[in-house]
């Protein structure tokens, strides 16, 4: 944790939804006047998208059936921990951008499933924000909540995160639902391992619960609306948090634990905006004033 160059961490599975979280995010930071420098987790994949073929092809051959973009060993995690380390101390670092297709090839200058090059952060900035999937590792080698001042995690339930992942694979990467699934299922021993032991070393987690039928994720025509979800808000620490205003302020919210707040899924970004606004500010005033 750095008092003068702070750490933003969202953390999140794919199809999780951590970006219409740093959208929320976003809108704080112009609306505050903070200036933020992003880094994304797929920056920091090992291998570009025919070298990780490669080496699935190489370790299914070899009966390792388990291993994903989920895995530790497919990321850069050491690389990742540096950047926050650095930027903790200094206010300076390194990312990249890994790109997805081409509308990204087109703005990046570089051809889809390759990695820009590696560029330093733009200087002055207030904080580094970080969403992706690994932002809250704790391995032998690795302690990202160490060197984060704020980790979020996004974690819906996992039928409604199979949904949202096969829907997006299709409609933006045109993958079908057959793919997609051999995907999940290839990633099912990571996403245990090391994705699900993230939200316990988060400071905050939001997990959307839809309340409609998802028994079978692999058929779902549509993704259940914020109108047809609840949210449950845990924050690891509830000192300082002040619940009866939250309550008050999000009409048909309540708590179920004495660290959980239950709300309307589409009160969502009015409840991120209330509870990490505060936070953010706070953390902005000790690092100018530091």
């Amino acid at each position: 944790m750095s008092r003068k160059h702070p750490v933003i961490s969202v953390t999140g599975s794919s199809g999780a939804g951590t970006s219409t979280v740093k959208h929320t995010f976003d809108q704080i930071f112009r609306r505050e006047g903070i200036k933020a420098v992003s880094i994304e987790g797929d920056a920091f994949h090992r291998y570009n998208r025919a070298e990780m073929k490669a080496e699935l092809e190489r370790r299914t051959e070899a009966g390792e059936h388990s291993f994903s973009h989920f895995s530790f060993d497919a990321n850069e995690l050491e690389k990742l921990q540096e950047v926050f380390r650095t930027y903790g101390e200094t206010g300076t670092g390194q990312t990249r951008n890994y790109v997805h297709d081409e509308a990204e090839a087109e703005r990046l200058g570089t051809p889809p499933g390759h990695f820009t090059p590696w560029r330093p952060l733009e200087e002055g900035s207030d904080l580094l924000f970080y969403e992706g999937l690994h932002g809250a590792v704790i391995n032998g080698t690795v302690d990202l909540p160490a060197l984060s001042d704020l980790t979020i995690g996004v974690v819906p339930v996992i039928n409604l995160e199979w949904i949202q992942k096969i829907h997006r694979d299709r409609a933006q990467r045109g993958y079908s639902t057959e793919a997609v699934t051999d995907v999940i299922l290839r990633r099912m021993h990571a996403y245990v391992h090391c994705i699900c032991p993230q939200f316990t070393e988060t400071d905050i987690n939001f997990q959307r619960v839809p309340v409609v039928d998802t028994s079978d994720p692999f058929i779902a025509r549509w993704i259940p609306t914020a109108d047809e979800s609840l949210v449950v808000i845990r924050f690891k620490s509830p000192r300082g948090i002040d619940f009866p205003y939250l309550t008050q302020m999000i009409n048909g919210s309540w708590m179920s634990r004495a660290n959980s707040i239950v709300i309307p899924g589409n009160k969502l970004d009015l409840a991120m905006q209330l509870i990490l606004t505060p936070l953010i500010l706070r953390m902005i005033d000790t690092a100018r004033k530091a």
